[in-house]
Order: C-alpha cells, then sequence, then structure tokens
C-alpha cells in the first residue's frame, strides 16, 4: 500500500471534494483495492478486500501526519468503508462529520452522506460530465431559446444544480427514490436555484407519456446505474432508453449517455446507439477526472455526447 501512503503524504490541502488516490483504476499495482477521497473536512478511506488492523493505523498515520502539516491544529475527520462480496461497512475512525455535511465542486454545493450506503451523494468521478454540461448550456443558452434539459436516474440532481447554473430555464429531475430527490432539492437550495427545477419520483421506464409531454427537450441526460435488481439491468434497459431519445430530443438537441460498468466497453454503447437511435450522430466521449486515471479505457467510467440532427 506505499502508494497510497505516498499520495497522503504529497496531498494538498482540500477544497473541492475530489478523489486523492484511485488505486481501482490499475496505475499502481498491487494497490487495487484501495481509494481515498476527500469531502472536505472528512478523508474517506474505500477498501475492496477485507483489510487488516495494521493497514489502517498505517493509513491513519499518514492522515495524521499530513493533515497536521496542512492544518496545524484542526482535528483530522476519517471514514473508512469495507466493500466485499456485496456488502458493505462503514467506521468513523477519528474526528467528526459535520451534520449536514456540504461540500463544494466548481463553486456549486451539494449535500453528502459519507457514513452510510455506498453511494455519498455526489459521484465524483463525474465532476467533467458536470462542467460539460454547465459550458455546453452557457454557450447555447440566451433569453430566446429557453433550453429544456431531461435529467433521467437523477438521483440528488447535481446534473440539474449544473445545468441550471449554465443557463437552462427547466430541467426536469426523474427517478425512483424519494429520498434522493429530496436531497436534490436540498442541492438546488444551496445554491441559490429557487426556480427551474421539477422533481419527479416515477419509475422512467413508466413515464414516457409525462416525459414526452414536457418535451421536446434540448439536452437529455441518461445516468442509469449498471445494475439495480428490479429497476435497472444496463445490458438489456439501456437499449430501451435509447430508442427513445429520438422522440424525446429537439432537432439540433443533444443526449449525454453515462455508464459505469467495467463489464461493459466504449462499443456497447455505441453499437447499441447505432442499432436504436442511428439518426444521433456521435460527438465525443468526455475525459474523465485525472485523478481517475484507468489502465484500460474500457473498463473506466465512459460519457458520451449524441446529437440530434436539425
Amino acid at each position: 500500500m506505499q502508494a497510497l501512503l505516498d499520495a497522503i503524504a504529497t496531498a494538498a490541502l482540500p477544497t473541492d471534494a475530489r478523489r486523492v488516490f484511485h488505486g481501482r483504476g490499475g496505475t499502481y499495482p498491487g494497490c487495487e483495492q484501495w481509494a481515498l477521497d476527500c469531502y472536505a473536512p472528512v478523508w474517506v478511506l474505500t477498501g475492496f478486500e477485507p483489510t487488516g488492523d495494521d493497514e489502517l493505523a498505517a493509513v491513519g498515520d499518514a492522515l495524521a501526519a499530513r493533515w497536521q502539516q496542512l492544518a496545524p491544529g484542526e482535528p483530522l475527520n476519517w471514514v473508512y468503508q469495507c466493500r466485499h462480496e456485496g456488502r458493505s461497512r462503514t467506521r468513523l475512525m477519528a474526528g467528526s462529520v459535520p451534520e449536514p455535511h456540504i461540500v463544494s465542486e466548481d463553486g456549486a454545493r451539494y449535500r453528502v452522506h459519507v457514513l452510510r450506503g455506498q453511494n455519498h451523494g455526489l459521484f465524483l468521478d463525474m465532476a467533467e460530465g458536470r462542467r460539460w454540461v454547465r459550458e455546453h448550456l452557457l454557450k447555447r443558452a440566451t433569453v430566446q431559446t429557453r433550453l429544456k434539459v431531461l435529467n433521467l436516474f437523477a438521483y440528488t440532481c447535481a446534473f440539474s444544480v449544473a445545468a441550471l447554473q449554465g443557463g437552462a430555464a427547466q430541467v426536469l429531475n426523474m427517478d425512483m427514490s424519494h429520498g434522493a430527490l429530496a436531497i436534490g432539492q436540498q442541492n438546488h437550495a444551496l445554491n441559490g436555484l429557487a426556480a427551474g427545477a421539477s422533481f419527479m419520483a416515477h419509475d422512467v421506464f413508466s413515464s414516457w407519456g409525462k416525459i414526452q409531454r414536457g418535451g421536446p427537450w434540448d439536452l437529455v441526460i441518461l445516468d442509469p446505474p449498471s445494475y439495480q435488481k428490479g429497476s435497472f439491468v444496463a445490458t438489456k434497459d439501456y437499449a430501451r432508453l435509447m430508442r427513445r431519445l429520438p422522440d424525446l430530443l429537439a432537432p439540433g438537441g443533444h443526449a449525454l449517455l453515462c455508464l459505469n460498468a467495467p463489464e461493459l466497453g466504449l462499443a456497447f454503447l455505441q453499437q447499441g446507439m447505432q442499432e436504436q437511435a442511428p439518426a444521433l450522430a456521435f460527438v465525443a466521449r468526455l475525459a474523465n477526472p485525472q485523478a481517475f486515471a484507468d489502465v484500460s479505457a474500457d473498463r473506466s467510467l465512459k460519457v458520451l455526447v449524441y446529437r440530434a440532427p436539425g
């Protein structure tokens, strides 16, 4: 785990929420089980294999030493989560976690929860996707255009915050989780975005009528889970989303397709779009944040931009 300890020893004072060490990417042989994130003022260590007390003590010592250099006299707060065989266990190792716990990214503020569940409320690997949404809409949005955004599988609505900051006139956030959307509403309030967003706790696949009546949409964001029992399985359900895109998009509108499934490569999305929505043109694959470097582009997060004709 020396590479992890070295990353801690050189870590900068955290401001925005970010990944500090990405062993999962395979660029540090022997450290594939480790990930270290900073949701300031809390460090979150994730282990994907069982970890001994000696290893955790070494990480704790490294964090304490570096924190003393970065913020002398300030308490160290860190959390450890073990994810193994489909289960997770989270422990507060030192200090405390603020409640509410608010972090920042690119000037936006989001509420997170690092002591429960595997999803902490903000997916750090999607930072470039949020940045693209904000910048894309800033380039296109004017008083005349009044751009409309559809955010499917919205979770805590971080894409919606970025879209409204980019000048979108309207964003529809849809997700089956009432709890996630409630946090999404808090995220909008945190950023002073009182108007423009709506929230629907519905199953996407049984809500096409509502979705279509609200359109056409200038930007459709698809960010589903790769596998969620009873609601979404990418290998069979992503195609159902793709074939709807031509009817949902306004002429010249864009679609952002996201997939974080190491077992499904770039070709899965590209071939699916060719089969289900051939009229849409591939524009680009967005780069992932540098902190999420991966030895395999196919295994890493895939975020693709498509454009409708018109």
